[in-house]
């Protein structure tokens, strides 16, 4: 009966670990596909197709170094914007963020609740009714197509859902721990570098990477707020690959997959940290 009862648990788990890998495979092949094709040359692609086990004589790395060094492409600047649009972008909602969050976690001050209620609503406006308006605000002030004005725009959007997570992460701390350094005469300053800021990196990590993905991603408003070629970031350059009467399908794919290793990297290198953040957030308390 015992052995029985181990052989058909046996099967389960064989029998969903295959499901799962299935899946897995399922999903994984579009981006097989976009590898395949971006180390193919243009004709091995179009005359063969990618469906098929590619000849590896013809595997060649020139579409990569086509996108980066070709100056009509000039993937390598966009690639340096974005690096300088989304850390700044995301470095300054987190930090102020963190000291938001932990103002509405542990402090008691008047209109707390409206205040976090006006977060919530603005995080809830659709950035796209906003884009006239700032327009025109940044023309005025000088900030249309520069870094400053972009940094800023993403900026001011990230510090609203930067503080709902925080907040939230922030409450599952215990609060005794801040009652406790209360009672022997930290300040909040000191309470906060000391004790809560320590305590948060996973969440502070978690948000980064998720605020960073956004504004790597963000094609919409670099369109708009982003008119100079030696000011526009990758997925404006990605989108030139393109072209208008012939599409280079090697090297719009080697393109892509450029523009989605930096958020993929981080994910990959910070995931514990990323994992316990997200599921700390979580927690209901």
């Amino acid at each position: 009966m015992k052995k029985s009862f181990i052989s058909r648990r046996a099967f389960k788990t064989l029998a969903l670990n295959l499901v799962v890998w299935v899946f897995a495979l399922a999903w994984m092949l579009p981006f097989i596909g976009l590898v395949a094709v971006s180390i193919q040359p243009y004709r091995e692609v179009v005359v063969k197709g990618w469906v098929r086990v590619p000849d590896l004589s013809s595997l060649t790395l020139n579409n990569y170094i086509e996108a980066l060094r070709n100056p009509l492409y000039d993937l390598a600047t966009g690639y340096r914007n974005s690096v300088i649009v989304a850390f700044l972008s995301s470095l300054i909602p987190v930090v102020a963020a963190a000291l938001t969050a932990y103002a509405f976690a542990n402090l008691d001050f008047r209109l707390k609740a409206l205040l976090f209620a006006t977060i919530l609503f603005i995080m809830m406006v659709p950035q796209q009714l906003t884009v006239v308006p700032l327009f025109l605000l940044y023309r005025n002030l000088g900030l249309y197509d520069t870094f400053q004005g972009i940094i800023l725009l993403h900026s001011a959007w990230g510090i609203a859902w930067v503080t709902f997570f925080l907040r939230n992460y922030l409450r599952f701390i215990p609060r005794s721990l801040v009652e406790a350094a209360r009672v022997d005469g930290a300040s909040e300053i000191t309470i906060f570098y000391k004790i809560i800021l320590p305590l948060s990196i996973p969440a502070l990590i978690a948000s980064f990477i998720m605020q960073f993905t956004w504004v790597w991603n963000d094609l919409f408003y670099a369109l708009v707020f982003l008119a100079s070629r030696d000011k526009q970031v990758i997925t404006q350059k990605v989108v030139m690959l393109k072209g208008e009467f012939h599409i280079d399908w090697g090297l719009l794919t080697a393109g892509s997959i450029i523009s989605m290793s930096t958020p993929l990297i981080l994910y990959v290198v910070f995931n514990k940290y990323f994992m316990r953040g997200v599921a700390a957030w979580g927690v209901k308390r």
